[in-house]
């Protein structure tokens, strides 16, 4: 079902492409206004011809496709919501691990210099 409503929609969706193509623009009429057409520049336009017809009926075909994919869409869920869960546990370690130059849990600073150079007392 849901193969069927995308290949309409491709298929609506190149066809509105190539109708909205084949029509002159309303620019079109702006150059003959001028050379003394009887037409008003931005005016009304008459009747409309067959191809603007066949341009609305296909873009509401391709709005209603669009739609009915969406809610499709929309009713099969998040694919987030169907990712797998997976928990890793990783163990905390109970003392921190030393740090290279750093202070050992248990010393203090005076006690990671080193022994003191012994001054000879006067």
């Amino acid at each position: 079902m849901i193969s069927l409503i995308v290949i309409v929609h491709v298929l609506v969706c190149l066809f509105l492409i190539s109708i909205v193509l084949l029509q002159s623009g309303k620019g079109a009429e702006l150059g003959a206004a001028f050379g003394g057409s009887s037409q008003t520049i931005f005016g009304s336009r008459g009747a409309a011809t067959f191809l603007n017809k066949l341009t609305t009926v296909a873009a509401i075909v391709f709005m209603i496709t669009s739609l009915t994919l969406a809610v499709i869409a929309a009713k099969g869920g998040s694919v987030v919501k169907k990712a797998p869960v997976t928990e890793e546990k990783k163990s905390i370690p109970a003392t921190p691990s030393p740090v290279p130059g750093g202070l050992q849990p248990s010393q203090t600073p005076a006690q990671q210099q080193g022994p003191q150079p012994s001054v000879p007392a006067k």
